[in-house]
């Protein structure tokens, strides 16, 4: 789970400064003022540690990858080359990594969180991103334990430094150090230069372990469909436009997964999980998932609008329904430990419905599967004032830590995009509410009540 993210030089921020993510991490904003971007560099990230090319430092993307970020001249905050971006990013790991010193019996590192902090340049003949710095630190709660530097030196060569650690030379001549690869990790050939760097690997696995648990939902879902095809396959997730819903509900069916809404609550099978909420949330009476004939790959998805109707299928009924089906199942069917970032998960939904959701994604930082906590990290981009109304009214009723949720508001200025903390307290009250949140609503009823006045004095005069 991320615990903090800073980005610079980034698409319209010239810096967010740090940010405290949550498990339910929650990020408001007027249109274009910059919130996607920050899930977007997290996805390119991704991409670059799934990509086999290790020489390309930022994959920036093309049509067939998860993010298409454009050029780097398009990322760097105000097309200004000559300014470095800049990130860093600190997360939980799974389990303590403990590293030996090889050169010295009695060193010993433990740690449960790792940071890794990221300069990119421009390279001056190609225009592309390479890696300036990379810099991590193990961390074991406030304290670093051992840190390790990737960087130029006053050479412009490669160095590998650090304040914790003290790196031994392999024997022989002192061949140069080679260029990172990608953004996070070290060579093979820089590794083999020295007799105890070989735990950067396993901070570099550590890494893509932690984009490899990252998921993204858009705010553009599919349409349903009359049908929908499953051969057994597992997906990764339900796919940027919720494509694969069906087919990952099928799946943890298949695997039997049984998931609860938290200790001491009762187990269900994946799907009869996802069905409840749906109900729930009110859009539905009974769901369902059935082939359509025995030995058939194919599937239809029926739908029970209240107790008395008919039996449907999802094409039949409101968009609503097959909009926020993608955002539930996604939000349930991740891996323990993933960070599943969504836009717009209330979008199509009636205001009641909206408000319902912020009880499901509460419910999913909480639920347990196969009788273990999850540890699931939610981040939400969200226009819904409904939603967050439920938030604060389930912080008061203490369903849910003040600690387990953070709120921020991304306002533009100047100097490019300001991130917001909003100071959410015990009793789910924000203290530095920002002018013109959700719109000027007092203004609204003002003007109606002037504009009603002045049409009752004319109609009097008739």
């Amino acid at each position: 789970m991320l615990t903090e993210l800073r980005i610079q030089n980034f698409k319209a921020w010239r810096d967010t400064g740090p940010i405290r993510m949550a498990p339910l991490t929650v990020i408001f904003g007027a249109n274009s003022a910059g919130k996607s971007s920050l899930g977007h560099l997290l996805l390119a990230l991704k991409q670059t540690a799934l990509s086999s090319d290790r020489r390309r430092a930022l994959l920036l993307g093309d049509a067939n990858t998860l993010i298409d970020l454009g050029t780097f001249r398009d990322c760097v905050f105000q097309h200004e080359l000559t300014l470095p971006l800049e990130f860093e990013m600190r997360w939980r790991l799974p389990g303590p990594l403990r590293v030996r010193d090889v050169q010295d019996a009695t060193a010993h590192y433990e740690g449960d969180e790792l940071q890794l902090a990221v300069t990119l340049v421009s390279d001056k003949k190609s225009e592309q991103p390479q890696a300036e710095v990379i810099a991590y630190e193990l961390r074991n709660g406030a304290q670093t334990v051992l840190d390790a530097r990737l960087s130029r030196g006053a050479s412009a060569k490669p160095e590998l430094t650090s304040s914790t650690f003290r790196f031994v030379k392999s024997d022989g001549r002192k061949w140069p150090l080679e260029e990172p690869e990608k953004f996070y990790r070290a060579s093979d050939v820089t590794l083999a230069r020295f007799k105890n760097a070989g735990f950067l690997t396993d901070f570099a696995l550590a890494t893509e372990e932690m984009l490899r648990g990252l998921s993204y939902l858009g705010p553009l879902r599919e349409h349903p469909q009359r049908t929908y095809q499953w051969a057994g396959d597992t997906p990764e997730d339900v796919g940027q436009k919720g494509q694969f819903a069906i087919a990952a509900i099928l799946a943890a069916e298949q695997a039997g997964r049984e998931l609860n809404r938290g200790p001491k609550q009762r187990r269900q099978p994946f799907a009869t999980f996802i069905a409840a909420w749906l109900k729930d949330l009110g859009v539905i009476h009974d769901f369902s998932v059935k082939p359509v004939a025995k030995g058939r790959k194919e599937y239809e998805v029926l739908i029970r609008t209240h107790p008395a109707a008919p039996e449907v299928k999802l094409t039949d009924v409101g968009i609503g329904v097959s909009q926020v089906l993608p955002a539930l199942v996604q939000a349930f069917y991740a891996p323990a430990g993933s960070v599943v970032w969504m836009e717009q998960p209330e979008i199509h939904l009636h205001p009641r419905v909206q408000a319902e959701l912020a009880d499901a994604f509460i419910s999913a930082i909480q639920a347990r599967e196969q009788g273990n906590p999850r540890r699931l990290q939610l981040i939400v981009e969200s226009h819904s004032e409904h939603f967050l109304t439920r938030l604060q009214r389930r912080v008061a009723e203490e369903k849910v830590s003040p600690d387990d949720v953070a709120i921020y508001f991304c306002k533009t200025s100047g100097q490019g995009t300001d991130l917001v903390p909003l100071e959410l307290d015990m009793f789910g009250d924000i203290a530095n509410w920002p002018p013109d949140f959700f719109g000027d609503e007092m203004a609204e009823l003002t003007a109606r009540t002037v504009a009603a006045m002045r049409r009752r004095e004319a109609e009097a005069t008739k």
